[in-house]
């Protein structure tokens, strides 16, 4: 199946590859096409529908789309939908380290530290064939960043099982238990025996 995938991101692509090894995965610029959607859903799901539903709009072909952020109990639920976004309200677009220096700084006073991520995956074959898959991965936010790998929230997020932070994991210990992992993997075997037309 050909699939184009509802991002710029090269990195996202080869991760994704990995598991949907054999399908044919594009991104918008690969076939010529400037690909932008603004996500204002107040969920995963209502993002990363949206943007499959308008990448399929554009090229008429199957559209994979996810949105996904970390979750913090304690700062109820926040960054949630807003976690590439967090603290741009206050002071402008923020770097990946400027965000989780705003996060540590808002979780200074509190002693829950459990957080989690999520990422929605949306495959839409057409309007009315569609995969959804919604995974999680649950860890606690640490005191200060530690590892150089991953990116975003990664450097923060301590996940007790592998006794490291995301950003001390391997690529292959990352795909395995990571929400993104999970749930492309949940996408690849709902999509097993999918025929078009």
């Amino acid at each position: 199946m050909k699939i184009v995938l509802a991002s710029g991101n090269r990195h996202k692509k080869q991760e994704i590859k990995r598991i949907l090894h054999s399908h044919t995965v594009l991104l918008p610029e690969e076939i010529g096409i400037s690909f932008s959607y603004e996500e204002t859903g107040v969920t995963f799901l209502n993002n990363a529908m949206g943007k499959a539903r308008h990448l399929h709009g554009i090229t008429g072909e199957p559209a994979l789309a996810d949105d996904s952020g970390l979750c913090v109990p304690a700062l109820d639920g926040a960054p949630g939908v807003f976690s590439a976004r967090y603290g741009s309200e206050i002071e402008g677009i923020l770097s990946d380290n400027d965000r989780n220096e705003h996060l540590l700084e808002n979780m200074r006073e509190i002693s829950d530290r459990r957080a989690f991520f999520v990422c929605s995956m949306v495959l839409l074959i057409d309007e009315n064939r569609y995969f959804v898959a919604q995974e999680t991965v649950h860890g606690e936010i640490t005191l200060s960043p530690q590892g150089s790998g991953g990116f975003g929230y990664d450097p923060l997020f301590f996940i007790p099982e592998f006794g490291k932070t995301a950003a001390q994991l391997t690529s292959d210990e990352k795909n395995e238990i990571s929400h993104r992992g999970k749930a492309m993997t949940a996408i690849a075997k709902l999509i097993e025996n999918v025929e078009l037309g």
